[in-house]
């Protein structure tokens, strides 16, 4: 299996070979897998209710509601089977008295030991398994995060947010690219409600890709009818998601968190919910119960897509698929730790994840007593 990846990322640097200075629709995907097991619990519907380390990611003006303290979080999860690893941390520092927050975050998703079968046969036919090398392919995505409280008052809070994220790929030492881009937040809170609004690749993200093939390989890559890539550059197009919420009073104790979220795209036709040119809109939604907020139960639904039916190949229909999520959390004092079960694919072909993440208050031991 990891063999055949070496395959579809040879397919991946041909295509890059004929791409120069081009939107692509599903650039930087793997900033799209999201952050925190709340976040992913929740369906990603997040842009209207995060207020913690995490927004950095999901949107930059929640940052405001770190409060006092450093907030810090840290991510792990693993894909197909292992093969494809993520991890996310992020610190956020409230400053001017909790009128401003910084924040630093990192992503990387990577598929590592990924076996370079290139010169696996001998010019004479023969089979020398000295010859394969292991590499790795590597996206790594750097956040650093403004927040800025706009107005406060009794019933109404509004906060706005800015990230300058820096993107780095490489594929081994065949591929590399650098990328440069801005996103935007804002957040209000009007009485119950919350409302977020969040501009992903507000300036159009770019990556810059250059290749690095020795002539053996360059041969090698001729003999087997694939192109020498050449540079290029991969540009993502803006997005924009819009969010509201609603925290439901069941009782002293209790509260129950509802959030949809709306992603809008502008390159054209999707295959989402609502699917149209050059608008296409991909609605996330996701619940929170929680016991004192102490105790979470999370659930989610999103990525809506038309697919075939399973069955009889004859009478295939086309169907409305999904992806589940699920999860679960619990604090105690500075410390949270949050469970997420959640579907890469779909409720007819799963393919399940565990994500586990950890969220420390910094809260030195003179804050506490002063507490």
């Amino acid at each position: 299996m990891k063999i055949n990846h070496l395959a579809l990322l040879l397919v991946f640097l041909t295509s890059m070979a004929t791409t120069s200075a081009q939107f692509r629709k599903y650039s930087n995907e793997f900033l799209n897998i999201g952050a925190g097991a709340r976040g992913l619990a929740m369906g990603s519907a997040q842009v209207a209710s995060v207020m913690d380390g995490t927004a950095g990611y999901w949107n930059p003006a929640g940052l405001m509601g770190v409060k006092d303290h450093p907030n810090v979080n840290i991510m792990h999860a693993e894909y197909f089977a292992g093969i494809g690893k993520y991890d996310f941390a992020s610190i956020a520092l409230p400053v001017s008295g909790n009128k401003r927050t910084l924040a630093f975050s990192a992503l990387r998703f990577a598929v590592d030991d990924i076996m370079n079968t290139l010169f696996l046969v001998e010019p004479d036919g023969s089979v020398n398994y000295n010859n394969i090398q292991a590499f790795s392919s590597a996206d790594y995505a750097f956040l650093f995060s403004f927040a800025q409280k706009l107005k406060e008052t009794t019933n109404k809070n509004v906060n706005f947010g800015l990230n300058a994220k820096v993107i780095h790929r490489s594929v081994g030492k065949f591929a590399k690219a650098w990328g440069f881009g801005l996103d935007a937040g804002l957040q209000i809170k009007a009485d119950k409600w919350l409302f977020g609004f969040a501009g992903r690749d507000i300036t159009t993200t770019f990556n810059a890709w250059s290749f690095n093939f020795t002539e053996k390989e360059k041969e090698a890559l001729y003999l087997t009818n694939n192109e020498i890539p050449v540079k290029s550059t991969e540009m993502t197009a803006p997005r924009l998601i819009l969010g509201v919420a609603r925290d439901f009073r069941l009782g002293k104790k209790s509260s129950l968190l509802a959030e949809a979220n709306f992603d809008l795209t502008f390159d054209g036709k999707r295959n989402t919910l609502i699917s149209a040119d050059p608008v296409s809109v991909d609605p996330k939604l996701g619940l929170e119960f929680n016991i004192n907020k102490v105790f979470f139960l999370r659930g989610g639904i999103n990525n809506f897509q038309k697919g075939l039916s399973d069955g009889d190949t004859l009478n295939l229909k086309k169907v409305w698929i999904y992806q589940p999520s699920a999860g679960a959390g619990f604090k105690i004092q500075n410390v949270k730790i949050d469970y997420a079960f959640t579907n890469l694919a779909n409720q007819s072909n799963p393919l399940f994840t565990h994500v586990f993440s950890l969220q420390v208050d910094l809260v030195n031991d003179k804050r506490k007593k002063n507490k």
